[in-house]
């Protein structure tokens, strides 16, 4: 698919090189097409590996998308260079009398933290009440997904004994939502984590329909009945190494941490790690972008709105 990303994004030449079909904007304007407008809110301190993370698993399909960046402007953010967000980043002000496709809401690292003591908790509940006008469907990762769970309706957090921390078998549920078409019965996921959203809370949330869970790490996928809201519990986005760096950072720090869990050969720290769930990622966000964002939007996107919608309704003829 190409990605359509301004012209000198860093990540840019690292998608280029491998081999990722990267529009520039001189490029994208020469088009005849109505490229899907995807939204990401970039939570995360290291904004630019979540980019390059993100539109990885962005690459997969045959649609254009147009990506812009958000960040919270009641924050400020200290791992990223102040040049990067202006030229790269909009605020929620900047953004809010738009509409898209498709939000992309990532995780971030407060999880310990109450929601209301989240410096930037009163501008992301603003966003997810503006998510319901004028996006078509909204995919919150880890930390975004629980407090969008708190958000939406209600669901409390816990914290756990200690941190989930590696790569984890998941079950698929009701295999005849979209979401999940193509999945294996078992698939591989990492999570990375201090707390987690109750499964008997969602469960016993109307609203919201299961999708895939673990005996060891819980529920991973959950979706609103409409469509419109997909909640991700771990990081089908993470690199390879990713969950490594995470744990050589907690050592150096003197955090007590755990190897991860099925990730490195022989629970070997030294070993290259093992590369596990890249297919299912892959599929899951090409699923959402074609199922519930392509096949659901308007084409003119000032008709989106609240009211709900199915998949299938969508596809009946």
């Amino acid at each position: 698919m190409p990605i359509r990303i301004q012209n000198d994004l860093p990540v840019k030449e690292i998608l280029e090189r491998e081999n990722l079909f990267v529009f520039d904007e001189n490029r994208a304007a020469h088009q005849d097409i109505r490229p899907l407008e995807i939204c990401i809110l970039n939570l995360m301190p290291t904004k630019e590996e979540t980019e390059l993370q993100l539109l990885r698993m962005l690459s997969n399909t045959p649609l254009q998308l147009n990506i812009t960046f958000m960040h919270m402007s009641s924050h400020q953010s200290t791992n990223v260079a102040a040049s990067h967000l202006m030229q790269f980043y909009y605020t929620f002000e900047e953004l809010k009398e738009r509409r898209f496709d498709g939000l992309i809401i990532t995780g971030a690292p407060v999880e310990k933290m109450e929601y209301e003591e989240v410096d930037y908790w009163p501008e992301l509940c603003d966003i997810f009440a503006w998510s319901k006008t004028n996006v078509t469907s909204t995919f919150h990762l880890c930390w975004g997904a629980q407090a969008a769970l708190y958000y939406h309706y209600g669901l409390p957090k816990q914290l756990l004994g200690k941190k989930l921390f590696g790569v984890y078998s998941h079950k698929v549920r009701h295999r005849k939502e979209p979401i999940v078409r193509g999945f294996d019965d078992y698939f591989l996921i990492p999570h990375s984590r201090y707390t987690e959203v109750p499964a008997k809370a969602i469960q016993g949330c109307k609203e919201l329909k299961i999708l895939a869970a673990s005996e060891e790490a819980g529920i991973l996928l959950c979706m609103s009945r409409d469509g419109r809201r997909f909640f991700i519990m771990g990081h089908p986005e993470y690199d390879r190494n990713t969950l490594r760096d995470e744990y050589n950072r907690d050592v150096r720090k003197g955090i007590p941490i755990e190897v991860p869990k099925n990730y490195f050969p022989d629970d070997d720290p030294t070993q290259k790690p093992l590369l596990q769930w890249r297919s299912h990622a892959n599929n899951l966000y090409c699923n959402w972008i074609n199922y519930y964002v392509y096949q659901a939007t308007p084409y003119d996107l000032n008709e989106i709105n609240e009211k709900p919608w199915r998949w299938e309704d969508k596809n009946k003829d």
